[in-house]
């Protein structure tokens, strides 16, 4: 079986892909290598993932139509993992023009080569951010999407409506998973726990926006990788969930806990039993201040849900992050 992944070099897409890889799959890797943030992490990713035999990889742009088009044509994949996008919801504002090419155009790509190889499976990122400030304290799969509060949230809304379409008219199954904050090893550094990480050991001032006053449902990385190959393994959709659409499904992977930003420093500071320099920031626009998943729909289609707790993830995060540390000093 051959399986592509696009967003191979990404923090996702390079733990899923070295799941697959370790489980003796064919692997074909697709990323563009982009410098959204330090491509040197990117790079270091990539030639984990080299190391394997069964691993392919080819540097493209999703969406390029000419080079998506000519990968296909020559290449035979059973499934699609889509995870390539540009994340992050304040650089949506400063760059919108990549997220609609990548995000939509590209995704789109992606969907219409699908079709014409006759490739019936596919797992797509979306993210937590469709559903906005959800006033309800726990968010579930079926919430309202329609009011997003950031560009880059509006790009994963609008994938999954693509994705919808496709699913019902070609008989792909396509499966959306909404990610909440994913963290572990490699992570991205534009992402909280390790941009506290790298302020607290660098002696640097720590920002906490909203006055400290927001909450995530922090995911550790084995806990989303492990749910997306057993979604990736799924033959069909539990009844109580088929009954609304044969073909199309979104799932939330989140921990199902929600913490507080100022417990997570706590926590961190702990780890590297250094304490933090902290000022107070304003609410920034586009940021969503809740965030909690209900995993009830995805336990009851593949038996299993996140669950490492947030002391564990993180300790296995700082060790790897002071390791890496002192490896590139």
């Amino acid at each position: 079986m051959n399986i592509l992944i696009t967003g191979s070099c990404g923090f996702i897409g390079f733990h899923l892909a070295s799941l697959f890889l370790k489980k003796k799959i064919v692997v074909y890797g697709i990323d563009t290598l982009n410098n959204y943030y330090d491509v040197n992490l990117k790079k270091e990713r990539l030639s984990l993932l080299k190391k394997f035999k069964n691993f392919h990889f080819k540097k493209i742009d999703i969406s390029n139509r000419k080079k998506i088009d000519s990968f296909f044509s020559k290449t035979k994949i059973d499934t699609v993992i889509n995870l390539a996008a540009y994340a992050g919801v304040q650089y949506s504002k400063i760059k919108p023009d990549i997220y609609f090419s990548t995000n939509e155009i590209g995704f789109y790509n992606i969907l219409e080569n699908s079709r014409k190889k006759n490739i019936k499976k596919i797992i797509f990122a979306s993210s937590s951010s469709v559903v906005g400030n959800n006033k309800e304290l726990v968010s579930n799969e079926n919430d309202k999407t329609d009011e997003p509060i950031s560009l880059y949230a509006a790009t994963k809304k609008n994938n999954e409506i693509l994705a919808h379409y496709y699913a019902c008219n070609y008989k792909m199954t396509i499966i959306g998973a909404r990610f909440f904050t994913a963290y572990g090893e490699y992570g991205r550094p534009d992402l909280s726990i390790y941009k506290f990480s790298s302020q607290i050991l660098n002696n640097k001032k720590l920002t906490l926006n909203n006055h400290g006053n927001h909450f995530r449902d922090f995911t550790f990385i084995e806990d989303v990788t492990k749910s997306l190959f057993k979604l990736f393994k799924l033959k069909k959709f539990n009844k109580f969930d088929q009954n609304k659409n044969k073909y199309f499904q979104v799932f939330n992977i989140g921990g199902g806990k929600q913490i507080k930003i100022t417990v997570l420093v706590n926590l961190l500071e702990k780890l590297f039993n250094k304490k933090a320099s902290k000022i107070n920031g304003p609410l920034i626009k586009g940021d969503v201040v809740n965030s909690k998943a209900s995993t009830t729909k995805l336990y009851r289609n593949i038996k299993y849900k996140p669950n490492t707790r947030i002391e564990d993830g993180l300790k296995k995060f700082a060790k790897w992050f002071i390791d890496h540390k002192n490896l590139n000093n």
